[in-house]
């Protein structure tokens, strides 16, 4: 009967149920489950206790692990030599366009086009033939005045103590003096033809005025020329050294002095305010420095710029006159400038420059700038940053502003010369 029963109800619902079958047996039996299913029924909860604890601490400790950890670069104040490039291009330090100063046939070219010519080298060679026949006229006249400048002389003589005796009248004697006066100023004028007749004779031979650089022949052998013609014949050009003519927007200028005035920069000293360097067509340095000569008092109404001359040694003659060229020049130093990694530097919706700065609390700050200038791989800062603000320049995609972060110093900052100026001010 039980075994029946038991197969009907195979899991009996109570004690009772069991003692009202007259089976006391299998109330025991029952019992011992009902203890072994709370014992593991406790073991789960213990279990599930535990990995909740493990969940809070997990949880607590998330957060400190998931800060994002960024590189800062510590910003220090230094003195920082400033300089500014400026368009230019290069001129010749002296042009001599040659002319002819007798008229006549040139009958040979004594030079090489293109090569180099010192000053009083003969470039021409202009007939001479009327010249020297002009000369020799002179000489002729210049001896007859002088011939008869002596017979005057020797009248004047001869008379003068005639006069004394009134063996001579007075006007004869007169008329000796006059006469040999004017005997003497025909001498002189004989002599003032003479000279004329052999400057023209000396012209006939062209010469350059200057050292220098001689360009093409504008003539040929057997052409006409005249005196003071309009056209040159060729052109002489000295090219060590060179200038370098730049030209700096008024705007510039007047920011510049305002920064002078204010005492954010101070005056570069002598040596250094007046070295100029040359940067080429090419991106290469040119190795020589220059030095500034001087400024236009004037601004170009037409361009709005002021034009400054620098002069530069060319012995290698690597300079050309009209090259393009790029000049720095220094402008003075700024002693507590800020320099910042132009990287860690970047762009607002509405153009200006920005940085994320970690605070004393470890927090992110977005920070708007006012930036001067490029210079190398950074920027000189003038507002928005100061001393000690720590600037985020690696990690920057992931963080924004009002997170904590874990900063670490960026150690592999390679710094830019504080004394290479860029050009292109940064937008403010």
């Amino acid at each position: 009967m039980w075994r029946f029963a038991s197969q009907q109800n195979e899991y009996p619902r109570t004690g009772v149920q069991a003692r009202r079958r007259g089976d006391v047996g299998f109330g025991k039996d029952q019992m011992k489950n009902k203890k072994q299913v709370w014992r593991g029924a406790a073991a789960l909860s213990a279990m599930a206790l535990a990995l909740a604890l493990a969940g809070c601490g997990k949880e607590q400790a998330a957060p400190q692990a998931n800060k994002p950890q960024v590189g800062v670069v510590t910003l220090k104040s230094q003195s920082v030599s400033l300089s500014t490039e400026l368009p230019g291009r290069t001129s010749a330090f002296r042009i001599a366009e040659v002319r002819p100063q007798v008229s006549g046939i040139v009958q040979k070219r004594l030079f090489t086009e293109g090569g180099e010519v010192r000053a009083g080298q003969q470039l021409y060679q202009i007939d001479p033939a009327l010249y020297q026949a002009s000369y020799d006229s002179g000489k002729a006249a210049l001896a007859r005045a002088q011939a008869q400048l002596r017979t005057a002389a020797l009248l004047v003589d001869r008379y003068k103590p005639l006069v004394e005796t009134r063996a001579v009248s007075r006007q004869t004697y007169d008329d000796a003096v006059a006469a040999r006066d004017q005997a003497n100023a025909d001498v002189l004028s004989a002599k003032a033809a003479l000279e004329t007749a052999r400057i023209n004779l000396v012209y006939t031979k062209v010469l350059s005025p200057i050292d220098g650089i001689i360009g093409r022949s504008l003539v040929t052998e057997g052409a006409l020329v005249t005196a003071n013609q309009s056209g040159a014949i060729a052109s002489v050009q000295q090219i060590d050294p060179i200038y370098v003519d730049v030209t700096q927007s008024s705007v510039q200028l007047l920011r510049l002095k305002n920064a002078m005035a204010s005492g954010q920069l101070q005056q570069a000293d002598g040596a250094q305010a007046a070295k100029v360097t040359l940067m080429l067509e090419d991106g290469s340095t040119y190795a020589e420095a220059g030095k500034l000569e001087f400024s236009e008092v004037t601004v170009d109404p037409t361009t709005g710029s002021v034009t400054l001359r620098a002069v530069f040694p060319n012995p290698k003659h690597q300079l050309l006159p009209g090259m393009f060229v790029r000049a720095r020049l220094a402008q003075g130093v700024a002693n507590d400038g800020l320099l910042v990694p132009q990287r860690g530097v970047t762009r607002s919706q509405r153009g200006l420059p920005t940085a994320l700065v970690v605070n004393a609390e470890n927090k992110v700050e977005l920070r708007e700038l006012v930036t001067d200038r490029a210079l190398g791989d950074q920027w000189l800062v003038t507002k928005g940053l100061a001393a000690g603000d720590r600037v985020i320049v690696e990690g920057l995609q992931s963080v924004r502003p009002g997170i904590e972060v874990n900063a670490q110093e960026y150690q592999a900052r390679a710094a830019a010369p504080a004394g290479q100026g860029g050009q292109a001010p940064a937008a403010k």
